[in-house]
C-alpha cells in the first residue's frame, strides 16, 4: 500500500482510508472481518463521524467489536468529525466551542480511546466564530485529546478564515471526488473557456490551495457518479467509462474498482481515497488499485471518457 508523510504531522498515512459510515448494523464478527481485511491490505486509517449512525452509534460499534488493546490502538489512525447537528426542525451546523468540546468527549467515550489522531470540522458552519474554534482546539490539544485538526467540505476561503485564528495547522480537507464528480480537478483544465460549463469554478481553486498549503485532501464517495446518485461502476449510463475501466483492469490485473481508485491516487497531490463499503472483498479490490501507476495517457483517457473536456 502506497503511503504518504502527511504534511504538518508526524503521521505516515496510507493512500486508502476505511470509512466506517455504514457499520452500524453489522454484528461484531462482520466489523472485525472488515477491519482485519483493511489492516491486511495496509489500510491503517479509519474514518468516523459523530453523525454516522446518529449519536456516535458507528463509533460505539467500532469500539465494541474490536475492544482494542493499547498496543492495537497505537497501530492505527482514528479520525472523526463533528459539527453536524440533527435538530428537530432540521439539520444545522455548530462550530461553537461548547459543541466541539462536548462532541469530542462523546467520541472519545464511544471509541473507548484517550485521544483522536485527527479531528475534522464536518461541514462549514456559516455562523462560525473562528476564535471559538481556536479556543476549543487549544483546549483539546492541551488535554491530549486531539493530536491533529482539519476540516471537511470547506472552500479555500473558509479554511483561510479559520486559519487566521486557529494556531494548529489544518492538515486535512475531506471532499467528494470521483472520476465523474471531479470539478475540483476539471475546472483548471478548462480554465477561461467561457462557453463551457466545466470552466466555471465551483471549488475556488481548492486543489491548488491544498497543494500550496500542505493540506491533505481525502476523497469521499470515490465511486459515486454524482452527489449520492449511485455508483458509476457497472452503470450502463457510463458504458464508455466502464469499457475503459474494464480494459485497464485487465491490463493491470485488478478490478475496475481498483482502477477507479488508482485514478485518484495517481494524482501528485497525494489524495487519500475514503472507502464507504462494508464488504471486505471491495476493500481488498480498492486497496489493490492504490499502487497502480496509471500513465498520463490512461489518466486523461478516463477523465475524458467520463465526460470532461481535455481541450
Amino acid at each position: 500500500m502506497k503511503t504518504y508523510a502527511m504534511p504538518h504531522t508526524t503521521l505516515t498515512v496510507p493512500a486508502v482510508i476505511a470509512g466506517m459510515m455504514r457499520i452500524g448494523e453489522l454484528d461484531d464478527a462482520a466489523i472485525r472481518t472488515l477491519v482485519r481485511t483493511a489492516l491486511d491490505n495496509g489500510i491503517t486509517y479509519f474514518d468516523h463521524a459523530d453523525i454516522y449512525g446518529r449519536n456516535h452509534h458507528c463509533e460505539r460499534r467500532f469500539a465494541e467489536a474490536l475492544r482494542m488493546s493499547p498496543q492495537e490502538r497505537s497501530g492505527i489512525i482514528i479520525q472523526t468529525k463533528c459539527g453536524i447537528q440533527p435538530g428537530l426542525e432540521g439539520t444545522f451546523y455548530d462550530f461553537s466551542r461548547e459543541h466541539i468540546l462536548a462532541a469530542v468527549d462523546e467520541s472519545l467515550a464511544a471509541l473507548r480511546t484517550d485521544y483522536l489522531d485527527v479531528l475534522l470540522l464536518h461541514r462549514p458552519d456559516t455562523l462560525v466564530e473562528p476564535d471559538e474554534v481556536a479556543a476549543a482546539f487549544d483546549e483539546l490539544e492541551r488535554a491530549g485529546k486531539v493530536r491533529h485538526f482539519g476540516v471537511s467540505n470547506h472552500t479555500p476561503g473558509q479554511i483561510a478564515l479559520l486559519a487566521r485564528s486557529v494556531r494548529q495547522p489544518l492538515v486535512v480537507n475531506q471532499m467528494q471526488l470521483s472520476i465523474t464528480h471531479s470539478s475540483l480537478l476539471a475546472q483548471g483544465i478548462a480554465a477561461n473557456m467561457g462557453a463551457e460549463d466545466q470552466s466555471v469554478s465551483r471549488d475556488l481553486g481548492l486543489i491548488d490551495f491544498a497543494r500550496l498549503n500542505g493540506i491533505t485532501l481525502q476523497a469521499w464517495s470515490p465511486f459515486q457518479s454524482g452527489f449520492f446518485t449511485g455508483v458509476f461502476l457497472g452503470d450502463p449510463q457510463y458504458a464508455g467509462l466502464n469499457a475503459v475501466l474494464n480494459r485497464l483492469a485487465s491490463k493491470y490485473g485488478v478490478t475496475p474498482m481498483g482502477i477507479a481508485t488508482a485514478w485518484i491516487t495517481r494524482h501528485p497531490a497525494n489524495i487519500q481515497v475514503v472507502l464507504g463499503t462494508t464488504q471486505p472483498g471491495r476493500v481488498a479490490e480498492a486497496a489493490a488499485g492504490a499502487d497502480i501507476p496509471l500513465t498520463r495517457s490512461e489518466w486523461y483517457e478516463l477523465f475524458r471518457v467520463a465526460g470532461h473536456i481535455v481541450p
